[in-house]
């Protein structure tokens, strides 16, 4: 399959969302997804003897065995990603988090809001009585306890890269009785990488990748989606080697001596917040250190926010969509430079 063509699939089954839904009806044996090639380390399902009485057990990011009494039916998000996930395998959601992000399914927005994987609206959850709730490893694992005891299972899964995002999709699949779904939607994250590898770039520019809200900004390292999907893109990370935050493991501090040093000629920001906004922050924020103003990316104008359905949360199957804009985008700024640079001018110094 053409890598345009199964993007455009994808494309067209999310158009079509919750109108279009297959009757699947193989049970999940205990066999692990076909995946190696891809490197993807699928989470087991298990039909087991005390399965005999219709349990299924899986077992989630955090190393938990999570058993239930069947396909679950009432199912609470926490993530955008997780929403996007349940409806590309061709579920829905009873509760959705709380977010201004726009999504892309039929129903989705309909679905009650149930407040998010930092801030659970308990009470909410329990109006809808689910089945199950997919929340966030570590983030949620605090709120097990409570959600157990209104009669829900918690599965915990986390998206720090996008091998993560495929494990999610294997998971959710197998949650959901749709393992050769969950097979197609990896396939066509895999096609991305593969022929994004196979066009490396010659000159990657050099990238600061920047997550956050007005009055607070993190540079985003490798170990971080945002900082997995630069590198995968084509990027060059100037902060690769930072330290990280104690409190956020996959971020690090902004350090204006080491990003003068290193110079980025790409600044881009990532946000959950109002792109318009978080953008005049930033620049404020570039302004009270006047060593700024001598980074390449500053003096060219070369400071963008990127789209945050795809950047600022985690984008679950549009991931595709993610990596292809990043990379035009990345594209774009490499031809812009080599441009300057013929030209003798707006190049790095």
């Amino acid at each position: 399959m053409e890598k345009k063509s199964a993007s455009r699939t994808l494309k067209t089954d999310r158009q079509r969302g919750a109108r279009r839904r297959t009757a699947w009806t193989a049970l999940i044996l205990a066999v692990p997804l076909s995946l190696a090639g891809c490197g993807v380390q699928p989470q087991q399902t298990t039909t087991t003897a005390a399965a005999g009485q219709g349990k299924l057990v899986v077992t989630d990011f955090a190393g938990r065995e999570v058993a239930l009494a069947g396909v679950p039916k009432r199912i609470v998000t926490l993530g955008n990603g997780e929403t996007d996930i349940v409806y590309a395998l061709g579920g829905q959601v009873a509760g959705r988090p709380d977010s201004d992000v726009p999504l892309p399914y039929e129903g989705a927005e309909q679905a009650a809001r149930i407040g998010t994987a930092h801030e659970v609206d308990l009470e909410r959850i329990a109006l809808l009585r689910p089945d199950v709730v997919l929340g966030n490893d570590p983030m949620n694992v605090k709120d097990i306890p409570t959600l157990e005891g209104i009669g829900a299972k918690m599965v915990l899964t986390s998206a720090n890269s996008i091998d993560e995002i495929e494990r999610q999709i294997a998971l959710i699949g197998r949650l959901l009785e749709r393992p050769e779904r969950a097979n197609e939607l990896i396939a066509v994250i895999e096609e991305e990488r593969t022929a994004l590898a196979s066009k490396a770039m010659e000159d990657r520019p050099r990238a600061l990748l920047v997550y956050g809200a007005p009055g607070t900004f993190m540079a985003a390292l490798p170990t971080s989606l945002g900082g997995n999907l630069l590198e995968a893109a084509g990027g060059y990370n100037i902060a690769s080697d930072y330290p990280r935050l104690q409190s956020y493991p996959q971020y690090a501090q902004l350090n204006a001596e080491r990003i003068v040093e290193a110079d980025p000629e790409v600044i881009l920001i990532m946000t959950h917040g109002n792109p318009a906004e978080v953008a005049d922050s930033f620049v404020a924020e570039m302004r009270k250190n006047a060593a700024w103003n001598s980074v390449a990316a500053v003096r060219a104008d070369r400071v963008e926010v990127l789209p945050a359905d795809l950047f600022g949360t985690n984008p679950g199957t549009r991931v595709v969509e993610a990596l292809e804009l990043l990379r035009g985008k990345l594209d774009a700024y490499a031809a812009t430079l080599s441009g300057a640079s013929a030209a003798g001018v707006g190049g790095t110094p």
